[in-house]
């Protein structure tokens, strides 16, 4: 029989020695929030990059790849930057991408409400899917941190697997690298979420109040493919549920809001409604004031900024109306960020001292007071 070589006791302590192991530092929980992502400029070259990412991913298009990617790199890649680049010119600021800086907004804003919420130390770090800070970076720099508990925090409200699966597919995969894993949960969805809904309701009836009611109501999700809610994504049902909790919120009778889906990409059926088509009808049916919300978008971003208030601007006025609003999106605002602190409290109950647990430490306290008066 074959013998092993032998290695010396001091020569394995001298390498174990040698690796930096950091047992002693404060444990954190982790809070990865993630969304789509951001060209880093609106030139075509980062646009171009940007797609080519995104339209990549088998989760938004689920093509066959030897069908898709022909289609993708020789025509899409070849034409659609320079169109998307002008739109993303229009709606540009002086902070870059309204998505990213508004997303980076939102981390702060949670990091301090967090701070008052949840009785353990917590980092936050934004991940985008398809742009930097990438997944990868970010959960690299929640390692660094000390995360050894983990929440994941899609910032898509109705799950859908083209967004929410294409987060734990990265997630997945780069945990699949590490050796030393953190405890991990992810919260798949909030769209009927008691919280959101009151954020969203609070948004509508401030802008009403400012700027004055309108005669509809418009919702307007992002669109799949119809293809996709047939075999069994519930993103459309989720949507209608999150327009039913918030109309019902807004004392709202049926005749005064609608659904729509927007943000249709190529030429097969997609989720209809389609907004367009809603917002040129409206004014020959009677209305001619009109309020578009996005309840699906947690931060605003080309497809509410241009496609929402430019593009169906347009539409709705060029065909007869005469108000057209549209109501931000929830973004940094205090509401928002108060409502994920509750939310990632409740899905980090059993990791801290918050919730039941921190109601009973109360009480102990309160009665351990009154004994000793």
């Amino acid at each position: 029989m074959a013998r092993l070589p032998s290695v010396s006791s001091a020569a394995c302590m001298t390498d174990i020695e040698s690796i930096d192991f950091d047992h002693d530092r404060t444990e954190r929980i982790g809070v990865l929030l993630v969304n789509s992502g951001t060209p880093d400029s609106p030139h075509p070259r980062d646009v171009r990059s940007f797609l080519r990412r995104l339209l990549s991913d088998p989760r938004v298009v689920e093509l066959p790849r030897a069908l898709w990617l022909p289609i993708l790199h020789g025509i899409i890649l070849r034409t659609r930057p320079r169109r998307s680049a002008r739109k993303y010119r229009q709606i540009w600021t002086s902070d870059g991408s309204p998505l990213l800086a508004l997303s980076g907004q939102l981390r702060s804003a949670l990091s301090g409400t967090l701070a008052q919420r949840v009785l353990a130390p917590t980092a936050v770090e934004l991940g985008m899917l398809y742009a930097r800070p990438s997944v990868p970076e970010a959960l690299a720099r929640l390692r660094t941190a000390g995360a050894q508990r983990l929440l994941v925090l899609p910032l898509f409200p109705q799950v859908c697997g083209a967004t929410t699966g294409a987060v734990y597919d990265q997630v997945s995969a780069e945990l699949a690298s590490w050796r030393w894993l953190p405890e991990l949960r992810c919260i798949a969805e909030y769209h009927d979420h008691p919280g959101y809904i009151e954020a969203l309701r609070a948004s509508v009836a401030h802008h009403w109040q400012k700027h004055g009611r309108t005669k509809r109501l418009v919702m307007s999700f992002h669109g799949i493919p119809a293809a996709y809610f047939r075999r069994g994504d519930p993103y459309f049902c989720k949507c209608q549920k999150t327009a039913r909790l918030l109309a019902d919120e807004l004392m709202l009778d049926e005749d005064e809001w609608c659904v729509s889906f927007q943000s249709r990409f190529g030429p097969g059926r997609w989720l209809e409604p389609y907004t367009s088509t809603v917002l040129a009808e409206l004014p020959h049916l009677g209305v001619d004031s009109v309020t578009v919300v996005c309840p699906g978008f947690a931060v605003d971003c080309l497809e509410t900024l241009e496609e929402i208030q430019v593009e169906n601007r347009a539409r709705f006025l060029q065909g007869g109306g005469r108000v057209f609003q549209y109501v931000p999106a929830l973004n940094a605002s205090p509401g928002h960020a108060q409502f994920l602190s509750e939310l990632i409290a409740q899905h980090c109950q059993g990791w801290t001292g918050i919730g039941a647990e921190h109601g009973f430490a109360r009480a102990l306290t309160s009665r351990a007071r009154s004994g000793s008066r």
